[in-house]
C-alpha cells in the first residue's frame, strides 16, 4: 500500500483551531476524537515524513511487529479484525489507513511539514508554529489555539548506538534497525545483533531464516515472554459475537489481564521471577544455560518485558538457527567482534539494535512569548499537559501496557477540556504548580538505559496530585475520562492585549 497515495494533497490552513504533530497511531486517534467530540473545531495533521505511520512506516526491518496486544494497541472506537493479536507492522499500517480512510482524515493530514519550533502570545492566546516544508525547504507559520504533541518519544533522525572501539576495523556492515537499508541481502550471512530489547528479540527470528546464522550478543539477560500470536478468546469470541461486542469483551479482558501481571511483578517480584524463569526452561532444551541468558539481576517490570509470539525466538534457539552469548565487548575486529571472555564472534554483519534516542514532542523548540521554555523545570499535569505551557497537551503512552490504551484517554479529555472552555467562555488554559509539598522526580520510573540518557530533556513529575505519570490504567481513566475538568492547579484566562493585562482565574474544585 502506498500511503503517499491516501492523503489529499490540500494547502495548509494559515490557522487552525488544533493542530496535531504527528501522524501515526497517536496523531490519526486525536484527530478521531476531534472528529467526532468537536465536530466543529477545525484541525491540521502535521508530519515532517512523507507518510502516515509514524513508528509503523518509519521502521523496516524484518520482523517488525508490535509486542503489545491489538485489542489494546488499537482504539477503542475501532475494532481490530485481524486473527493475529499480535500484528506484524504492514497489518498496523493497514489499520491506520482504514481509520484515516473512515474518518474522512486525508484532508486534515499535511505530510512533508516538520515542526521546527513554535512560540505561544499570551497576548493573543495564539500559538504560532514554524513549520519546515519538505518540498522546497521553505519556513512556513501557522497559528493554533491549541498544539498538541503525538510526536512520540523517540527521535526520528537516528538510533542509539555506543561508540564501539574497532568500529573501522570491521570489514563487514554496521546497521542500526531505524535505518534498515532496503537493499540489505543476509542470505548466508553471519549476523551478530547486539541487544536484548523489543527489537532483537523480533529480528533474530526473522532473520534466522535466511541466514547462515544469527547470535543474539547481550550484555545482561532480559525477560523475554512466550505469547500467542492469535488469542484464543478472541477466536471464540469473534465466531458469535459482532466486531463490536467481541472488541470490548476482548479488550477488557486484555487490559486486566495486563493490569494483574504487572501488579503481581510489583507486589510478589520473586514468584513472578520464578514462573517466568520455569517457562522459559519449558521453552528452551534442556541443555540451554537458561539462568546465564536469561535470568535478569533486575525485578520483573522494573524494565520492559519482551515477548515473543509462539516463541519464535525459543524455537530459533532450539533449532540452531539462532543462538546466544552474554558477554562485554573489548573491540570490533576485522572479523566481527572480541568479547572480554576472550571470545570472538565472526560476523558478516553487525546489527545495533541497541535502543533508542529519547526525545520529547519531536525536538520542537517551545518558547512563550519568545522566551524559550526549559522542559526539565517544568511538571506534567495529569500526564498530558506541561506546567507553564498554555494550551499545549501530549501524548505519551503506556510503558509496561499498550500505549494506545492511554492516547485514547489523553484524546477524551482534550475533547472535554476544549467543551468546558467552550461553555465558559475562556480560550486559555494553563497548568501551574503553586504545591510546595510536590517532591519531583524523573518522568518515567522505569529503569531501561534509553529513559535514563535522557531524562534530563524532559518535564519531570510530582510525588501526588495531578502531577504523577500513573503507570495503572484505571488511575487515568478515573482523572481522566471520569474525573472533573476543573480543579485548583489549571488556571483558566482569556487574553485582553498583553501578558500583564490577563487576569488569571483560579477555578477551585
Amino acid at each position: 500500500m502506498d500511503k503517499r497515495e491516501t492523503v489529499t494533497r490540500t494547502t495548509l490552513a494559515p490557522h487552525v483551531d488544533v493542530m496535531v504533530v504527528g501522524a501515526g497511531l497517536s496523531g490519526i486517534g486525536i484527530a478521531c476524537h476531534l472528529t467526532t467530540k468537536q465536530p466543529g473545531r477545525t484541525f491540521a495533521i502535521v508530519d515532517g515524513r512523507d507518510a502516515i505511520g509514524g513508528t509503523w512506516d518509519l521502521f523496516r526491518y524484518p520482523g517488525i511487529r508490535s509486542d503489545s496486544d491489538l485489542h489494546t494497541f488499537g482504539y477503542t472506537f475501532k475494532p481490530w479484525k485481524s486473527k493475529n493479536s499480535i500484528a506484524d507492522g504492514h497489518e498496523i499500517l493497514e489499520y491506520i489507513q482504514e481509520t484515516v480512510d473512515e474518518y474522512d482524515l486525508g484532508s486534515h493530514i499535511h505530510l512533508g511539514h516538520k515542526a521546527v519550533s513554535a512560540n505561544f502570545s499570551t497576548g493573543s492566546g495564539l500559538w504560532t508554529v514554524t513549520l519546515e516544508r519538505a518540498a522546497d525547504g521553505a519556513l512556513v507559520e501557522v497559528t493554533c489555539h491549541w498544539l498538541v504533541s503525538a510526536a512520540g518519544y523517540f527521535d526520528y533522525e537516528g538510533g542509539y548506538t555506543p561508540e564501539f572501539a574497532g568500529r573501522d576495523d570491521f570489514s563487514g556492515q554496521i546497521i542500526h534497525p531505524q535505518t534498515w537499508p532496503e537493499d540489505l541481502d543476509y542470505t548466508g550471512k553471519k549476523v551478530v545483533v547486539i541487544g536484548s530489547g523489543a527489537t532483537a528479540v523480533t529480528l533474530i527470528p526473522a532473520m534466522a531464516e535466511r541466514a547462515g546464522h544469527v547470535t543474539m550478543l547481550q550484555r545482561s539477560p532480559t525477560y523475554v515472554v512466550k505469547i500467542p500470536r492469535q488469542d484464543p478468546i478472541a477466536k471464540v469470541l469473534n465466531r458469535f459475537l459482532p466486531p463490536g461486542p467481541a472488541h470490548r469483551i476482548v479488550r477488557s479482558i486484555s487490559v486486566n489481564r495486563i493490569r494483574m501481571i504487572y501488579g503481581a511483578s510489583k507486589r510478589y517480584p520473586d514468584a513472578v521471577r520464578g514462573i517466568l524463569r520455569r517457562a522459559t526452561i519449558k521453552a528452551l532444551p534442556a541443555e540451554f544455560d537458561v539462568d546465564t541468558h536469561f535470568k535478569p539481576e533486575y525485578n520483573p517490570w522494573d524494565q520492559r518485558m519482551c515477548t515473543v509470539p509462539d516463541g519464535d525466538l525459543f524455537e530459533s534457539l532450539s533449532s540452531g538457527a539462532a543462538s546466544i552469548a552474554t558477554d562485554r565487548i573489548v573491540r570490533l575486529t576485522p572479523k566481527g567482534i572480541l568479547l572480554e571472555s576472550g571470545r570472538e564472534l565472526e560476523a558478516d554483519i553487525i546489527v545495533t539494535a541497541t535502543g533508542l534516542r529519547m526525545v520529547p514532542y519531536g525536538k520542537i523548540g517551545l518558547a512563550v512569548d519568545g522566551e524559550k521554555v526549559d522542559l526539565h523545570s517544568k511538571l506534567v499535569y495529569k500526564a498530558l499537559m506541561v506546567t507553564g505551557l498554555p494550551n499545549f497537551a501530549f501524548a505519551f503512552g503506556y510503558t509496561n501496557s499498550s500505549w494506545t490504551l492511554k492516547v485514547d484517554l489523553v484524546a477524551e479529555y482534550l475533547c472535554r477540556l476544549l467543551a468546558h472552555m467552550d461553555r465558559r467562555g475562556h480560550t486559555v488554559a494553563l497548568p501551574l504548580d503553586d504545591d510546595p509539598a510536590v517532591v519531583r522526580s524523573s518522568f518515567s520510573a522505569m529503569e531501561s538505559g534509553y529513559f535514563r540518557r535522557s531524562a534530563h530533556l524532559f518535564p519531570q513529575q510530582g510525588s501526588h496530585g495531578p502531577w504523577t505519570m500513573p503507570t495503572k490504567y484505571a488511575a487515568d481513566r478515573a482523572r481522566l475520562r471520569d474525573g472533573e475538568v476543573e480543579d485548583p492547579w489549571l488556571h483558566f484566562s482569556s487574553p485582553l492585549g498583553s501578558a500583564a493585562d490577563i487576569e488569571v482565574q483560579s477555578v477551585q474544585a
